[in-house]
């Protein structure tokens, strides 16, 4: 009885209820540690879905991430020894390649010029923060 009172499903399900009758379904997380500031574009406070909205949406955003990086383990083994073959037809599968069509600033040329000009380092600027999601306890957010 003490482990079903206890599981991830019931600490959301109590925290979506007490969000509910506090009027507060959502805390800002900023305060902690490690955690990158909101981008632009966000919903404004009474434009926020409802929690179940948000739980769904983050359920399934975890399980579509899962499902990715299982795909991209996959796809790096079998790379490692597809990568090593010449081009050609092996049993029932062609293996080639295609030029990309996509292109890179290339680096090390650009800071020779800057270097060469003497116009400093070159310029950079931060990638957009990554989006990640994870089910928490409420003793978990109870300790903040």
């Amino acid at each position: 009885m003490l482990q079903l009172l206890m599981s991830p499903r019931t600490a959301r399900t109590f925290r979506g209820l007490i969000g509910r009758l506090t009027g507060n379904p959502a805390r800002p997380l900023a305060q902690f540690d490690g955690i990158a500031a909101d981008p632009a574009g966000l919903y404004e406070a009474d434009e926020i879905p409802a929690v179940e909205t948000i739980e769904a949406a983050a359920r399934e955003y975890e399980r579509a991430a899962d499902q990715a990086r299982r795909a991209d383990r996959g796809k790096r083994a079998a790379k490692k020894v597809l990568d090593k073959l010449p081009a050609g037809i092996y049993g029932t599968w062609r293996v080639f390649r295609t030029p990309s069509s996509r292109q890179t600033p290339d680096l090390a040329e650009i800071t020779r010029i800057f270097k060469a000009n003497g116009l400093g380092p070159v310029p950079m600027k931060q990638c957009a923060p990554s989006l990640k999601v994870e089910a928490v306890d409420v003793p978990a957010l109870a300790a903040v």
